[in-house]
């Protein structure tokens, strides 16, 4: 860190008082407005006088340009336009009733903000004052106005101690989130800041506390991320990012104005002045302005020295994240392609050189030599245009490189789009947490601590297990958990390759604990854990199989590839890989199932049903051993037949968009899947937006299986038995699905008595709902009857009864043919005739 103490001489702009500047997005001009009626225009660059523009209103409380205009607004309520080009009053936009407390221009130079003291925001289109959106449902007045890069959302601070984010894409701003305990309460007039102010990649705001600290929230998930503490011995009064990014600015009463670098934390840079209040970067060189409570202008050339200038020279840096997405390597989070093209699923490393190389079929990306060079000499739009705001067109996706990234021409190489990889129930990191495994048995959950993790595993029967807890040098970022111990994985370091570790609960000897090192170069994808195996893959698309005690059973490679995640149940192994290119432009979903003790393979290399452009949100097995699956359609799928080679298909057991607690919009929820056991569907319900469970322990939900058959149109709520009918058949559908997952399980294994017995129970449940539905056919008319005697030829019965039962359905009914018909299918039966 550097104290600078060359001073800069100040300039006498307005009287004593609260006072404002702002620089044009081009940074050719910095206006500054006070306490009186005078507004100067500053050239960048010049020693000569400002441009004074007389006769303004006097107590002016906030500026704001673009590069044509700018806009003022003072305590007498009145939001004015000014000309940069006549440097004259141009317009009034607006007239609140209360004084004006913040104006903002949105990035694209279309919108203008106001806020004053009444309980409503104006946003108001400078090219049409006539189109007014209205923020109405603030309970105090607001206090700063701040505009996303992407002109999407604004931030409210107001003197209640609230920010608020505002989504102003339609024509009704909706309230995207609220944060409060963040900043300090204080009055509209009050020269400390509470102003919210977007990081330049629009991910994080970053706000001044009551600690004198700043604190960096993301905005999508409104977790707290890294902090910039310490600095400041008296109330923050402004602070700001540089344009880039790369620094963050800050002043307060203790006469100190501190220069941070965002990517550290650390102070590179410190200045002493006093009663400084405002301030702002210059858009592209390096130069800092700012104001003092006494009226002067300070405008510092050559601001940072050479060393720290140069961090204003990088490209668009990512907001100081604790775990960014962006370089999140847990097989959680979304990555952008080498050439910033933004996929909904992930990438495939690319194969330049080789025969099988897209680039090399299908030609550059540019036409040209490798997009090197890119002439727009005929005016047709190759290149990205300057927006006329010194800048080209604001991509939030476009990411962060390097000193050599170069803007990409607007047409690329087709690329497949291919499915993530991911583990089973882990979420992303939020702030410093994140869960590693929840399933039925418990949870495992590690937290940030700089220099290392602390892990904990908790269980939901505490009498069975006791929750354990220890300090994780080797950043474990994956795990599995059940009934007999925890398994872990971490990522290869520069020191130490990939490793695995599996701690048992409980041996009959000491506790037997186990490493293993991946060879070097080699990463884990997933893992997975049952009662007999331990399963890797890996970023080589190896299967790695280990016993409980770490003794390799099999290494083999993969067929399909990428590989996707696993899961196991007792022998079996189930892998999923990516396959062929589908119709809509992304990998097919491949899946083997193999039972390792047996060596046999049940299905290899079948496809995964998922709808278009849907993904695999979690892949498990049930109690019973069946293999499910949930997509990020909201549908709960189960694998039929799965041990039959070849028989294999995908049934639906829940479409959680069709629950009836969703029906009418009454409640807008998604669904963290966690288990399905005893014939339920078991979850986390996410609300708020929310795509991952967070802290504190969310509670599980249950959810009985329903599967979607038909929609009853002419349902009335008044008559039930108008849902009868549609109801029963999606029972006949359920029971005959599960009864056939009970039916392949008890033929495959060697069944027990209670086994036989449920599956005995299981036929009879089925032919007794067939029997209702009969009854149901034969109540709504005679015309039915071809229907009611199919229903009654479902029926499994071989003893008879249930067949005599239906007649005597059909004869209460007075279906005297339906009745015929019934007794001549029993007796049939009875002869063995009706066999196919």
């Amino acid at each position: 860190m550097t104290t600078v103490t060359q001073r800069v001489r100040g300039r006498p702009a307005h009287p004593s008082g609260p006072t404002f500047l702002t620089y044009t997005p081009d940074g050719t001009k910095l206006i500054t407005a006070g306490s009186n009626n005078v507004i100067r225009v500053y050239t960048t660059g010049s020693d000569g006088e400002p441009t004074n523009i007389d006769d303004c209103q006097e107590n002016n409380t906030a500026v704001a340009a673009s590069n044509e205009i700018f806009i003022t607004g003072s305590e007498d309520g009145s939001v004015t336009v000014y000309s940069l080009e006549t440097y004259f009053y141009e317009s009034l936009l607006t007239r609140c009733t209360l004084p004006i407390r913040d104006v903002a221009l949105s990035p694209d130079g279309m919108w203008a903000a106001v806020a004053s003291d009444e309980l409503e925001i104006k946003i108001i289109n400078v090219r049409d004052m006539e189109t007014v959106l209205r923020i109405r449902d603030l309970p105090k007045p607001p206090k700063h106005l701040s505009f996303h890069p992407s002109s999407s959302y604004l931030a409210v601070s107001c003197t209640d101690g609230i920010v608020y984010v505002y989504s102003i894409t339609t024509e009704d701003p909706t309230l995207s989130r609220k944060f409060d305990g963040l900043i300090r309460r204080l009055e509209a007039d009050d020269e400390k800041s509470s102003r919210a102010i977007w990081h330049p990649d629009g991910r994080a705001f970053a706000v001044a506390t009551a600690t004198r600290d700043v604190q960096v929230i993301s905005r999508d998930d409104g977790e707290k991320q890294r902090a910039f503490s310490g600095g400041h011995m008296g109330d923050i009064t402004a602070l700001a990012w540089s344009p880039n990014g790369a620094l963050l600015a800050t002043s307060a009463s203790d006469r100190k104005i501190l220069i941070w670098e965002a990517s550290t934390q650390k102070i590179v840079a410190r200045y002493d002045y006093t009663g400084v209040i405002n301030f702002t970067w210059h858009p592209r060189e390096n130069i800092f302005s700012f104001v003092t409570s006494e009226g002067e202008l300070f405008i510092y050339p050559s601001f940072l020295s050479t060393g720290n200038a140069q961090l204003l020279q990088k490209p668009l840096q990512p907001a100081p994240f604790i775990h960014d997405s962006l370089s999140d390597t847990s097989g959680n989070s979304r990555k952008a392609l080498a050439n910033g093209v933004k996929r909904p699923l992930d990438d495939q490393a690319r194969r330049e050189g080789t025969p099988a190389s897209l680039d090399d079929i299908l030609g550059p990306e540019s036409g040209g030599e490798e997009d090197d060079f890119v002439e727009d000499d005929d005016g047709a739009g190759y290149l990205d245009e300057v927006n006329g705001y010194g800048k080209r067109s604001y991509d939030y996706a476009d990411g962060f490189g390097g000193p050599g990234t170069k803007r990409r021409a607007t047409h690329v190489s087709w690329q497949p789009r291919f499915h993530q990889s991911f583990q089973p129930g882990s979420t992303p990191w939020r702030g410093n947490r994140r869960y590693l495994c929840l399933n039925l048995t418990g949870f495992v959950w590690i937290v940030d601590q700089d220099t290392h993790n602390t892990v904990t595993v908790e269980f939901y029967d505490r009498e069975y297990h006791r929750d354990f807890h220890f300090t994780d040098p080797y950043l474990y970022d994956k795990a599995c958990l059940n009934e007999h111990g925890t398994l872990f994985s971490c990522p290869p370091t520069k020191e130490n390759p990939a490793m695995v570790f599996y701690r048992p609960h409980e041996t009959w000897t000491s506790r037997a604990d186990w490493r293993t090192q991946l060879p070097i170069g080699e990463d884990v994808t997933a893992i997975s854990l049952s009662d007999s195996y331990v399963v890797v893959t890996t970023t080589t698309n190896y299967v790695r199989i280990f016993t409980l005690f770490g003794l390799p059973v099999k290494v083999y490679r993969q067929k399909s590839s990428p590989t996707v995640t696993c899961a196991s149940w007792r022998d079996y192994v189930l892998t999923m890989g990516n396959g062929p290119v589908a119709g809509d432009g992304c990998t097919s979903l491949l899946y083997t199932i193999e039972n390792v003790k047996r060596d046999e393979l049940c299905q290899s290399e079948d496809v995964v049903a998922l709808p278009s452009n849907s993904q695999v949100k979690s892949v498990f097995f049930s109690d019973h051993g069946d293999p499910c699956l949930y997509d990020s359609t909201g549908v709960l799928l189960v694998l039929q037949h799965w041990r039959t080679p070849g028989q294999a298909r995908w049934v639906p057991l829940l479409d959680t968009r069709s629950l009836e607690r969703l029906a009418g919009g009454r409640k807008e929820e998604t669904y963290w899947p966690v288990a399905v056991a005893q014939d339920k569907f078991h979850c986390i319900i996410l609300k708020g937006g929310d795509q991952y469970p967070y802290f504190p322990k969310p509670l599980l939900s249950e959810f009985e299986f329903k599967i979607p058959c038909t929609t009853a149109a002419t349902e009335d709520p008044s008559n039930p038995a108008t849902s009868e009918g549609p109801r029963l058949e999606e029972s006949f559908v359920r029971s005959s699905l599960m009864l056939s997952l009970l039916e392949d399980r008890v033929s495959a294994t060697n069944a027990n008595h209670s086994q036989k017995t449920e599956l005995s129970k299981r036929e009879v449940d089925v032919d007794k709902l067939l029997l209702q539905l009969l009854n149901v056919e034969c109540r709504e008319g005679e015309e039915r009857g071809m229907k009611a005697l199919e229903v009654v030829g479902l029926m499994k019965d071989r003893s008879g009864k249930l067949l005599e039962a239906a007649g005597k359905v059909a004869g209460r009914y007075g279906r005297t043919v339906l009745q015929d018909k019934i007794s001549e299918l029993a007796e049939q039966r009875l002869m063995g005739m009706d066999e196919d």
